[in-house]
């Protein structure tokens, strides 16, 4: 049987790069999006072939239309026709209140939590619609339930709007044979706690999670491999919390 291709954004580190590995596992070959670190896409495109699958990594900006596309024809071109699609890319910003954030973080996390996941989800449903099949899983977050006062609640706005996308675009597409789901990450140990300015968070905050520790980002892509298989062939317009009981 051919191998499916899924495409991963943000697949550079944290929740991304540990995606595209359990997938390789699976039996993906990945097609890796990546902003900035190229010598982090890389490692990571190293893990997936390690474990036997293919890999191209791609620069792109998930909030630019001609980037996502070119992120989709190179994977189509090097891997073939994409089955799946991981919509991982996100930024916080700088922790803080909403009275005290930039218009410019506001509007950059708008444009890649939101934009970016409707972009790379339109392009996917236009390829995925023509052969009937194809599953989408969008990275939302535990924060779209909570609002995250006094920490991010524009971010918390964001991922609430990628539940709700992933609630109608399921709707929509069901007919087409495409799935989609979402996975809500609760407080995860990945380097995203030290770009938004608080590196020590995922022990600080370990206390208020029921299971009392912060998740990793294996267990994050574990739940998403559920999603992305034929085991989940009956799922769709799931939001599927992994958060330790937050």
């Amino acid at each position: 049987m051919t191998r499916p291709v899924t495409v991963v954004t943000g697949g550079s580190r944290g929740i991304g790069a540990a995606t595209c590995v359990r997938l390789a596992a699976d039996g993906h070959d990945v097609a890796l999006g990546y902003l900035r670190n190229a010598e982090a896409a890389e490692r990571t495109a190293e893990a997936v072939r390690a474990a036997g699958a293919r890999c191209v990594t791609v620069r792109v900006d998930t909030s630019d239309e001609a980037a996502v596309d070119r992120l989709f024809d190179t994977a189509a071109d090097a891997l073939g026709p994409v089955t799946g699609l991981v919509n991982n890319a996100g930024v916080t910003g700088p922790l803080g209140r909403l009275a005290d954030t930039d218009t410019d973080v506001l509007r950059r996390v708008v444009e890649v939590n939101l934009l970016g996941t409707l972009l790379c989800s339109r392009r996917a449903a236009r390829e995925m619609a023509t052969r009937g099949s194809g599953v989408i899983v969008n990275v939302s977050s535990g924060a779209a339930t909570l609002g995250s006062p006094g920490e991010y609640v524009h971010y918390a706005a964001s991922k609430a709007a990628v539940d709700t996308l992933t609630m109608g675009l399921s709707k929509e597409l069901g007919p087409d044979g495409i799935r989609v789901n979402a996975v809500a990450p609760g407080l995860v140990d990945t380097e995203i706690h030290a770009a938004m300015g608080d590196p020590d968070r995922p022990r600080r905050m370990a206390a208020a999670i029921p299971l009392r520790r912060a998740g990793s980002a294996e267990e994050i892509a574990a739940a998403i491999a559920w999603l992305m298989s034929p085991e989940s062939s009956y799922t769709t317009g799931a939001v599927l919390r992994v958060a330790g009981g937050r």
